[in-house]
């Protein structure tokens, strides 16, 4: 089999531009999101500017209806600002069409939902399966091999032939992850990864997301919750659709009380062909 090194570890690649760990990543520049009519006029968000650095831990974090969601979905593309703009590896995503910015994001960003989004007919291997077949990231014959890294990586490969049903919250949402690494993307982006899932379970499926940095990977996650918030290396608080606060280095990447999150053992990391 044939393959490419990814870039070094303490570099990130979005397209052909590599970037080192703590430099700016994305650069959100006078964000405003707003919706209006003859009878109102709603502002999401109102004038929001920030980085975030290479392979941090990167939170958004307030109340509901602060402008969280929308404000990731105009990270990635799906949702388009009223005002301002969004740099992503030194690319203004305003400029790409729909279609670009779909194979953008087919390549450079995954996405774990608060509810899993695995389709119940489908295995956990099939689940992984489709991701890499919507996006041809790798040739076909390399497809099962990396479904099987990508869920011993995340401590599911035992669970490959079950069908979500059979799954706990906490599996599934192991598996949703797996998904999103499918196409070794730089950059993982989580909305609410843990509101679905008891306390516990939470914690240790945060761990796993918090632990992807550590391989090179940019984690962004959007969370109501201030104790995870405060895990990020870096932390923008909203509040009706404005920054309320903006902080760095509460704690390490993944650690918890000064421990060190592990992932399943899989030591290298994934080679783009």
């Amino acid at each position: 089999m044939s393959t490419q090194s990814t870039p070094h570890a303490n570099t990130t690649a979005i397209g052909s531009s590599p970037i080192r760990a703590g430099a700016p990543l994305v650069v959100a520049a006078g964000l405003s999101r707003v919706i209006a009519s003859r009878a109102q006029r709603i502002v999401i968000l109102d004038d929001i500017s920030f980085v975030v650095p290479a392979q941090s831990l990167f939170a958004i974090n307030g109340p509901s209806g602060s402008g969280k969601s929308t404000l990731l979905n105009i990270l990635t593309g799906i949702d388009q600002p009223t005002g301002g703009s969004v740099t992503f590896g030194g690319q203004t995503l305003r400029k790409m069409s729909e279609d670009q910015l779909a194979r953008w994001r087919g390549k450079n960003i995954g996405v774990v939902f608060q509810f899993f989004q695995l389709l119940p007919t489908l295995t956990a291997e099939e689940n992984v399966l489709l991701a890499l077949a919507l996006t041809h990231a790798l040739p076909r014959r390399q497809w099962r091999a990396r479904a099987g890294e990508c869920l011993a990586l995340v401590g599911m490969g035992e669970y490959a032939k079950r069908l979500p049903g059979e799954l706990s919250g906490g599996q599934q949402q192991r598996v949703a992850i797996a998904r999103a690494l499918a196409n070794d993307p730089p950059v993982l982006v989580a909305d609410e990864p843990t509101g679905n899932l008891d306390s516990k379970t939470a914690t240790q499926v945060f761990d796993l997301l918090a632990g992807l940095t550590t391989r090179g990977k940019t984690v962004i996650y959007v969370t109501h919750d201030p104790h995870l918030a405060e895990r990020a290396t870096q932390r923008l608080d909203l509040l009706d659709g404005r920054i309320a606060g903006m902080s760095a280095g509460a704690r390490p990447a993944g650690a918890a009380d000064g421990a060190t999150p592990t992932l399943a053992a899989n030591p290298h990391t994934f080679a783009r062909t």
